[in-house]
């Protein structure tokens, strides 16, 4: 049985019919209580069938390390976007719910290669020297989660230093019990600096440069 009925795949065939460059959905399951595996797949392989410019790769995650260690996944399931290059647009879990359209949000990014910032933003993120990881936390049900995920993915495309990582904090307990995730969502920079809510690029810019500090 298909996930995306007859009106989404035409509503995402429509979105997805301006893509630029190839996307490809890099899909890495385990058989290690994996509770949405098969379905993220699924959905993987049904979004790609929406757009010639798509495709999706499925690997496991226990057996492929190769792999996985080339896109710096470290835990399983997860799915990288990659576009032109590898932008660094990670999401561990299933991109259900809200979050389905910051799978999509991504997609065009990638594809794009271009980030929607407004130039203080660029600038700062063009003058970065230390790698940045902002980890999103968020859930299928909440409205608001997908500002902060789109934000951090369009931050990763704007620099090489940044890697977004939009994890799905009921999927993955003990990373976000790790963080104290009490709400969402919460992006947490370096695992040392953490911003609660859909805060907007200036707030997110001053946790960088905390973490950094």
């Amino acid at each position: 049985m298909a996930l995306l009925n007859d009106e989404i795949v035409r509503n995402v065939t429509e979105m997805l019919t301006g893509l630029t460059n190839n996307v490809r959905l890099v899909v890495f399951t385990t058989k290690n209580g994996c509770e949405y595996c098969k379905e993220i797949v699924q959905l993987a392989q049904e979004v790609a069938a929406t757009s010639p410019k798509l495709t999706a790769e499925v690997y496991d995650f226990d057996t492929a390390r190769d792999k996985a260690a080339a896109y710096n996944i470290t835990m399983a399931p997860a799915m990288v976007i990659v576009g032109a290059r590898d932008y660094g647009l990670r999401y561990y879990g299933i991109p259900s719910g809200h979050e389905f359209s910051t799978l999509l949000y991504g997609i065009q990014r990638a594809s794009e290669g271009k980030p929607d910032l407004d130039p203080q933003t660029l600038s700062f993120l063009n003058g970065l020297t230390q790698p940045v990881n902002i980890q999103v936390f968020v859930t299928p049900t909440c409205p608001y989660c997908p500002r902060a995920a789109i934000l951090a993915y369009d931050m990763a495309v704007a620099s090489d230093k940044v890697v977004a990582d939009v994890v799905e904090s009921m999927e993955f307990p003990e990373l976000a019990n790790r963080f104290n995730v009490m709400g969402v969502p919460l992006s947490v920079i370096n695992a040392n600096s953490r911003v609660e809510g859909a805060a907007p690029p200036y707030m997110i810019v001053d946790a960088i440069k905390a973490a950094l500090a």
